[in-house]
């Protein structure tokens, strides 16, 4: 089989991955970042997207190796694993499907002028994800995906280059950093969902049977891992244009983003369209939404679909006939609703708390996911070379180090 027909089979699981990191983490975080800092925490951003990497790529070796999702796995780990990624995943499901949702809305606002609406943005926004899921499923989400994606690449890139081209406002993009408590915080955050949030690396192993069984093709080792590849690498380099976009717009001018997501996604526009020129405002404005829109879906999607497959294992025949994932579904536009009721326009802080509880929660899952492409489970050749090992360890590491830190500063 050729390399291109091959490609055209897998491709799939690792854009939807892209997708999700390129969201919150790049399209907030990451410009926040370098608007605040320059490239003051362009470290952090590298550190956390090279550490975080092989809990990723586990997900997609195991579903390579074994067929099952990597959440079969935790059950082979022991029931008391299997019931708490559930229960952490139910925790946390509903912050950050609010703070996606959150983001998203405004850059729906800012595109349809509906700022007046209130809460009917996000209430519209979650029942048209809500219906698509619903009706469509992974076919609608994979053709989504790749259309929207494809299209913010390509104006991320042209403007990132045309930036560097014009240079930076500020004289100096490597400010000191004092590394107070606001700033150590702020670099968690950052670091919580970048590329994304270590507990959905399941979707990854999701994605990828549901790919399979969409095209009746089984992929090599080798050809599923560089599809996750592609989606990865291009997510982490996609973190370092926002990060310049912030840095080279923003730092130095005395500017801050708006806690409002409509105007928070203004700004973020105007720093395009600043860069490539007003022509481009309303093929970014649409690209933008268009990339918050795809992130908002596959984040409706990766959780029902990891809970419900969660609750079969754990309940098995007793679910055979039951909706499950239609009714987490809309269990997640109710819920997402009544976080972002309670925030109201706090853009910052919903995403910050969402992402620092990711962060705090990912040591559980990393190590678990490296647990489970040992020998013991998985076969010889299906292993990950010693040096991703290595590097598993060292993330783990890195993962406790900064949840101890975190803890640290909330106690003092």
């Amino acid at each position: 089989m050729n390399h291109l027909s091959w490609l055209q089979k897998t491709l799939g699981p690792g854009i939807l991955f892209a997708s999700t990191a390129i969201g919150v983490s790049h399209l907030v975080q990451s410009t926040r970042a370098g608007a605040a800092y320059g490239f003051g925490l362009l470290i952090f951003i590298l550190i956390a997207n090279t550490f975080k990497y092989p809990f990723f790529e586990f997900a997609s070796r195991y579903a390579s190796a074994t067929g099952t999702s990597i959440i079969d796995g935790y059950k082979k780990l022991g029931n008391w694993v299997l019931w708490s990624y559930l229960v952490i995943t139910i925790i946390s499901m509903f912050f950050i499907t609010a703070a996606v949702g959150a983001v998203t809305s405004g850059f729906l606002q800012n595109l349809l002028r509906t700022a007046n609406w209130g809460i009917w943005n996000q209430f519209i926004l979650f029942s048209i994800c809500g219906l698509i899921l619903s009706l469509g499923k992974y076919s609608s989400l994979d053709s989504l995906i790749k259309v929207i994606g494809l299209t913010l690449l390509i104006s991320t890139l042209f403007a990132f280059f045309t930036v560097l081209l014009k240079g930076p406002y500020s004289s100096n993009l490597f400010p000191k950093i004092s590394y107070n408590n606001a700033d150590i915080l702020f670099i968690i955050a950052v670091m919580g969902w970048m590329p994304t949030a270590v507990d959905l690396s399941s979707w990854n192993s999701l994605w990828t049977i549901e790919r399979i069984n969409q095209t009746s093709y089984k992929p090599t080792l080798k050809e599923t891992i560089f599809e996750f590849n592609l989606g990865y690498f291009t997510s982490a380099g996609l973190s370092i244009c926002f990060v310049t976009l912030g840095a080279y717009l923003m730092f130095g001018t005395g500017i801050v983003f708006n806690d409002n997501s409509a105007i928070f996604a203004n700004q973020v526009i105007q720093l395009y369209t600043e860069s490539i020129g007003s022509w481009s405002k309303i093929i970014i404005t649409i690209s933008s939404f268009s990339i918050m829109f795809g992130t908002c879906i596959a984040v409706f999607d990766g959780y029902a679909r990891s809970v419900d497959r969660c609750i079969r294992i754990c309940f098995q025949d007793k679910t055979n006939n039951i909706p499950v994932y239609s009714i987490l579904i809309w269990m997640l536009v109710i819920g997402s609703m009544g976080i972002i009721s309670q925030f109201g326009s706090k853009l910052k802080q919903l995403v910050d708390l969402a992402t620092t509880i990711s962060f705090l929660i990912a040591p559980f899952v990393a190590i678990a996911n490296t647990i489970l492409v040992s020998k013991k489970h998985i076969s010889f050749e299906f292993l990950p070379p010693a040096w991703l090992k290595q590097l598993a360890i060292a993330g783990i590491i890195y993962l406790i180090g900064f949840g101890a830190i975190f803890i640290y500063i909330k106690i003092i």
